[in-house]
C-alpha cells in the first residue's frame, strides 16, 4: 500500500516538473514573409487597400474654376470589379478642358465613339502620373508638350457616360487614383484668399466715406 501511494506522488511530482521547470531554449522560427501581407491586406479591407502617393501638382481644374463634382471617385475592390475610376465634374458640352499640369501628350484619339486625352505629367517620377479626360474634342495630338493651363480641347455631348459632364481619371502605371489628390488645398478650399495682418506691420487705413 505505501509502495503505491509512494509511486503516486512520483508520478504528481514528474508531471508538475514539467510544468514548472523550464526546459531548453527552443530555436526560434523565422518569421513567415508572407504573413505581414496579408496582415496589411486584411487590415485595409477591400478596395481600401493603400496606394501610391498623390502628389498635389495640379494648378488648374480641367474644367471651370471649381466645377460641381457630379461622381466622385470610388476605386474598385478587384482590378476588374464594379467601381468609378476617375470623378465626374460639371461643365457644358463646348466648355474648354485644360491640362491640370505641365506634361506630354500621350494618348489623343477616340475610344468606343469618345474623344479621350492622356497626359503624362512631367517630374512625377517613374512611370509617371497620367490624367485622362473624356469625352474631349481634341485640339492636341500625342506627343506635344503642353504647360499648366494649357488647351486640350472641349468638351463633346456624351449620353453613354454622363450628361454636360467630364470624365477626369488619374493612373500611375495601371493603378488608377483619386485625381482630386492632385489639386493642393488653395485649389480645393471652399472661400476666397484673405491677406492676414503681419506683426509689426500697421494695416492700410479704411478709405472715408
Amino acid at each position: 500500500m505505501r509502495a503505491r501511494r509512494c509511486a503516486g506522488v512520483c508520478a504528481w511530482v514528474a508531471v508538475l516538473s514539467a510544468v514548472l521547470v523550464p526546459g531548453p531554449p527552443r530555436p526560434e522560427r523565422p518569421a513567415s514573409p508572407v504573413a505581414p501581407v496579408a496582415v496589411a491586406v486584411a487590415a485595409a479591407g477591400p478596395g481600401r487597400e493603400p496606394g501610391p502617393a498623390v502628389p498635389a501638382v495640379a494648378r488648374f481644374w480641367p474644367v471651370g474654376s471649381r466645377p460641381a463634382v457630379l461622381r466622385g471617385w470610388e476605386p474598385p475592390s478587384t482590378p476588374y470589379g464594379p467601381g468609378h475610376r476617375g470623378v465626374d465634374l460639371a461643365a457644358p458640352a463646348g466648355a474648354p478642358v485644360r491640362a491640370v499640369a505641365a506634361g506630354r501628350v500621350s494618348f489623343a484619339r477616340r475610344v468606343a465613339g469618345r474623344g479621350v486625352v492622356s497626359l503624362e505629367l512631367t517630374g512625377t517620377g517613374d512611370p509617371p502620373l497620367r490624367t485622362t479626360y473624356e469625352p474631349v474634342r481634341a485640339s492636341v495630338r500625342k506627343g506635344d508638350e503642353i504647360t499648366a493651363g494649357e488647351p486640350l480641347g472641349t468638351v463633346e455631348p456624351s449620353g453613354t457616360h454622363c450628361s454636360a459632364c467630364l470624365h477626369w481619371g488619374a493612373l500611375r502605371g495601371d493603378v488608377y487614383l483619386d485625381p482630386l489628390a492632385l489639386l493642393p488645398p488653395w485649389l480645393l478650399g471652399t472661400g476666397p484668399s484673405r491677406l492676414l495682418p503681419v506683426l509689426g506691420v500697421p494695416l492700410p487705413a479704411e478709405p472715408r466715406p
